[in-house]
Parts: C-alpha cells; structure tokens; sequence
C-alpha cells in the first residue's frame, strides 16, 4: 500500500466558509435557506457585521458552501426585505441597518500617548549545529527551495497594495507623519477585528488589539510579560514549530515539552506538567498539521480555566482545502488566551505586520513592552494593510491562492508517491506544508536534508522541530515554487534517500 496517500482520509469534507465560520453540515435538512439568512441576521445585529460592511458575493459564498447560488441570493433578500442590506451594483450587498443594541457594542479604541553552488558541510545541517537554524538555512544558496512557512511571494497583490497606498497617502496629514501609536493605528486595529470576526469567530474590540513586527515580537513581547508576572515554564507542542520555542527560550522561559499526537495536543500530560503557560497551534498543528480536537479543546479550556494561560499561534489558519473551518480558541475563552496572527503566510513576511490580543489583566503591560520595544510599527504599512482588509481586497487575495496552493499541494503529494515511495505524509488537508515521515527507517534526517542540499534543494529536516525521538522525516513547503520546482525539488530528495542507503549498505 501507498502510504503516500494516507491523506485523502484526514480532513473532513464537510464544506464551509471562513466568512462566519459558516458550516452548512449544521443547517437543518430544507431549511439550508432560512438557517444561513438567520446566521446573517445575528451576525448583524451582534455587531459581528456594522453597518457599512459588505457580503461576500453571492457566487462565492455559494461556491464556498457548495449549495446553489439561488441559496444565497434568496437569503441576501430577505434581508433586503427587512431593510438590513441593500444591494449597490458592483459594490455589492452592503449592510445599510442594525439594531440601536448593536451598535453599541462597540466601544471606540482608547487614546494612547505616543510616547546554486553546493553547501559547506559545516552548514546548518553540521553535527551539533546550533544556534538559529532557520535563519541560517534561510542564507544558504539554492536551485529549489521547500523550506516551509513560505506563501507565494511572487502572488504579492502589487497593484492593489500600490493603489491602496496612494489612497492613503492623499490623506495622510502632515501630523499623521509623526511617531504613532505604540499599540497600532486605530485603523488597523479596527480593520484587524472585523477581520478576526468574519474568518476565525473572534469577538473583539480595538483597544484589545496589539499591532506587533509577527508572531515572532508577539512571542518575545509575552515572555517578558509572562514573566514578569512569575510565569517561568511555557509548555511547547512536541514536534512544533523550533523558531517558536527559540523565541521563547530568548525571552528567558524554560521550554517543557508535550507530546503531540493525532488529536493534537495531550492535555493529560499538559495537566500533569509545571508549565502554567502552554503555546499552540490548534487550528493546523505545526508540524503535524492535525487539528485540536472537540474533547481536547474541551480539557484545555478547563486547564485554562482553573488558572492556566494559552497562547495560540493561529498559524496559516486561512489556509485550508479539504476541511471546514474551526474557530479559534481565543473566541470560546478570551480571558485566558493569548492570541497571535499575521500577514506572514497570507501577503509576504517582509512587512511584519501581525496582531496580539492578550487577557485584559496582561493588556497595558503588553502595550507598555512593545512601546519600549521600538514605538510602534510603521504607520503607513499599517494604513494600507488596514485600507485591503476594509476593502475585501484581503479576502480576494485569499481565495485566489488558496486555489494556487491547492494545486501546489496535489503536485507535491504525487511528486511524493512517485519518488519517495513508503514515505508517510500528514498534514495535507490544510496549511504551506506537507509533514513526511518514513515510519520504521532508521538513518538521520539531516543527513538527508543535507545531501539534498547539495543537490540544490532545501528543506527542514524533522529532528530540528523534535525534542524527543521519533522517526526520521521531512517538512516540506509547496506554497512558494511553481508545480515543475516542487516536482524537481521532491525527486532530488528520493535521490539523495536512495544516495543515503547506499551508504548504510557499504
């Protein structure tokens, strides 16, 4: 048997959209219609939807939610029909009406003060090589690269970044070209909530958001935070992701490993541990690309809930193919997670521009660290990034390469099965990478990724994002190249495997 193709059966097919984190498998059998113009009243008069905000379009919802279009334009009507929505031609079905109540839950932002050669053997992949892997992989020149965590830079929405910033360059005041504020641009972090609302079921306000340099600034902000309020032990996903733990273990945090399996973290063991703070990856595990299932979310949250801290990674939620979407914890107990998200794996990670929404009782010292930390990020990325997520812009930009991507995956996955046969792959419902393990081989991954390397493709060797033993196995990315670089770079690895056995054998 092909174990290569042990995918097909680990996501649910199950359709749905990350506008609502809308699943049509919960509407009542004849009553898909009335359920999905309900979702979208509440959503309204929540607040979730103000005034102002547009709908997807009908065809894409529809497409989304693999029902009729005649579905969703019937529900759009209703709410035509009750004056909450009103449809404006080529700008959409806009919300144009809410109740009082609604609008009044949102509070405004408070006022903050400003205040291709082949490699040295003595490369990442040495024995005992130390220190910042990635990055130091990241320098190492190469004809193929499946390093992952990287989404198609060449996707880069250019024209719409250069219109929206001429936008808002035309209205900029020369005041606005002064030192910001430290916790982001009120924009933006408005922008940032609607966003968090519509694809991933969180509830926020903007003072609640903090703009951060990525996840990375995120993680080293909360450390220093966290510890400062006496939490000395973070907990890790075990694999997960090594530059994760590196940042923590930089902010001065003891690292405890727990292990990982295919429901996701083991909260048992969790429970059982000193950590009082954990990091995850619940909605695509990284490496692994499981998803936290019901029950453990259900024990985590109680872990949480007796005084525990989570800090969530939502790392390349929005990415996904073969599964309906699954809320972030931060929105079923925003007391006690610690969120983190950006544009890294979405538009490019050279704008380093991500969010934080922290506990209320950690919010002003997370505010305070990151105005210490550097004052704030850049006004004028933040405004344009802001402008694309008010625009739908963002969503459009998604949806397109969610479908490169896709065809990226599937090319890799039969790359897989012809080069690298045995070779067990995970994770490919969803997420920029594919986990490839070889069950029952016995040789070092990283001699692996090493001889690869010299035949000019990188990518991460498994072991780097292990603290206990396991088998030895690949991470490789599909996101970033085109079909024929996946298709080369995978062959590449089959030859050096085959180079490695060679080797065994003398």
């Amino acid at each position: 048997m092909d174990r290569s193709k042990e995918y097909v059966s680990q996501g649910s097919k199950t359709p749905g959209s990350d506008f609502l984190q809308l699943d049509i498998g919960r509407a009542p059998a004849g009553g898909r219609t009335d359920w999905l113009a309900d979702r979208l009243r509440a959503a309204i008069a929540d607040g979730t939807l103000p005034v102002g905000s547009r709908l997807p379009a009908g065809r894409v919802l529809a497409a989304e939610l693999r029902v009729s279009r005649g579905l969703v334009t019937e529900a759009y009507q209703r709410l035509a029909e009750t004056g909450q929505v009103e449809g404006r031609g080529r700008a959409g079905t806009v919300v144009v009406a809410a109740p009082v109540t609604a609008r009044a839950t949102r509070r405004p932002p408070p006022d903050r003060p400003a205040g291709a050669g082949s490699p040295a053997p003595a490369g990442p992949f040495a024995p005992g090589a130390r220190g910042a892997l990635v990055d130091a992989l990241r320098t190492v020149p190469c004809r193929i690269d499946l390093s992952p965590g990287v989404p198609d830079l060449t996707a880069f929405p250019r024209t719409a970044w250069l219109q929206a910033e001429r936008r808002v360059l035309a209205e900029l005041t020369p005041a606005d070209f002064g030192y910001g504020n430290p916790q982001g641009t009120p924009a933006l972090r408005e922008a940032v909530t609607g966003w968090l609302a519509r694809g991933r079921g969180i509830r926020a306000d903007p003072g609640e958001v903090v703009v951060v340099a990525g996840v990375a600034q995120a993680l080293g902000l909360l450390a220093q935070v966290l510890r400062a309020d006496g939490v000395r032990r973070v907990a890790v996903e075990d694999p997960g992701s090594l530059g994760a733990r590196q940042q923590l273990e930089h902010g001065g945090m003891e690292i405890v490993p727990v292990p990982v399996d295919a429901g996701g973290i083991d909260t048992a063991a969790l429970a059982a541990g000193p950590a009082r703070a954990v990091l995850l990856t619940p909605a695509h595990q990284f490496p692994t690309g499981v998803v936290l299932d019901g029950e453990r979310r259900r024990e985590l949250l109680g872990w949480a809930a007796a005084g525990g801290i989570v800090i969530e990674d939502d790392y390349d939620a929005e990415h996904r193919y073969d599964r309906a979407p699954v809320p972030a914890l931060r929105a079923l107990l925003p007391e006690a997670v610690c969120y983190a998200g950006s544009v890294s794996k979405l538009l490019a990670p050279a704008l380093r521009l991500g969010w934080l929404l922290v506990p209320p009782r950690h919010l002003e010292a997370v505010i305070e660290a990151k105005r210490y930390a550097d004052l704030g990020n850049p006004v004028l990325s933040q405004l344009v990034l802001a402008r694309l997520m008010a625009s739908g812009e963002l969503e459009r930009h998604l949806r397109f390469v969610r479908r490169r991507h896709r065809a990226r995956r599937d090319a890799m996955l039969r790359a897989i099965a012809a080069a690298l046969p045995g070779a067990r792959v995970h994770g490919a419902a969803a997420g920029l990478h594919l986990m490839v393990t070889f069950d029952g081989a016995e040789f070092d991954d990283t001699a692996l990724a090493a001889a690869a390397l010299e035949l000019g493709v990188k990518a991460h060797p498994l072991s780097w994002h292990r603290l206990a033993p396991g088998p030895p196995g690949l991470i490789l990315g599909y996101a970033a190249g085109p079909v024929g670089e996946i298709e080369e770079g995978v062959a590449a690895f089959g030859t050096a495997l085959r180079g490695l056995g060679r080797l065994r054998r003398t």
